[in-house]
Parts: C-alpha cells; structure tokens; sequence
C-alpha cells in the first residue's frame, strides 16, 4: 500500500480568534489531497459528493505551520471510495479521519467508479484484496 501525499502551510485566513487553524479547513485539506489525485489522473473533481464524513483532532496547528495530508483508500465500492486520511505536522498527527464519495453520472445517478481511477486506487488500498 502507499499513499498519495499533499502538502500544504496553513494560511492566516484559515486560522480563527485564537491563532490555530479552525477544524473545518481539516476537511478541506482532505479534500484538496482527493481533488489533486483526480486531476493526476485527468478527471474533474465534480461527480464525487459525499456521503459521510468523520474527523478526529489531535493537535492544533498554527497559521503558518506546514503539514501533509496523507490520503488512502480504506473501500472501493462499484460506485463508491472510502477515503482515509491523517494530516501531520512533521512525524505528529494533528487530525485523522476518513470520507466517503459516491461517484456520479451528468444525471446525478450513481455510477461505476471510472477505470482509470479504480487502477490508481488499488495502489492506495489497505487491503487490495
């Protein structure tokens, strides 16, 4: 298994009253570290939605502290990809959680998961049998 890796630093407007990186650009992050595995792959980031979403807040980070979103796949479904994630701050976890997408056609109806893609997320897979 190996995992497709973003980084990024966290920006002033990300952060809130207190100085830390408010919990909702977590989710983002995660986020953008899927978007970019898409692209890689040249497909749009659209027809993705999510169906369930948790997070779990180990560390605060700073505005200006770097970190890495580490993404890999827990499920591959026929028209569905559970996503798992750590974002770090160095070696240290500063947020862990999954999310899952169900991959859609123009008429909003789900459908397969694209070949191109399934081909890349069994490279991410914990257990790809």
């Amino acid at each position: 298994m190996s995992v497709h890796r973003v980084r990024g630093v966290v920006a002033f407007h990300e952060t809130d009253a207190s100085g830390l990186y408010h919990y909702t650009n977590a989710l983002k992050w995660a986020e953008n570290a899927e978007h970019v595995l898409y692209r890689s792959v040249g497909l749009p980031v659209a027809g993705f939605p999510r169906r369930t979403v948790r997070a779990s807040f180990e560390r605060p980070l700073a505005d200006g502290a770097e970190y890495v979103v580490e993404l890999r796949v827990e499920a591959l479904g026929n028209t569905s990809i559970t996503y798992g994630w750590r974002i770090l701050e160095a070696e240290h976890v500063a947020v862990s959680g999954a999310h899952t997408v169900v991959h859609l056609d123009d008429s909003g109806k789900p459908c397969r998961v694209p070949d191109v893609l399934r081909a890349v997320l069994r490279d991410l897979m914990d257990d790809p049998a």
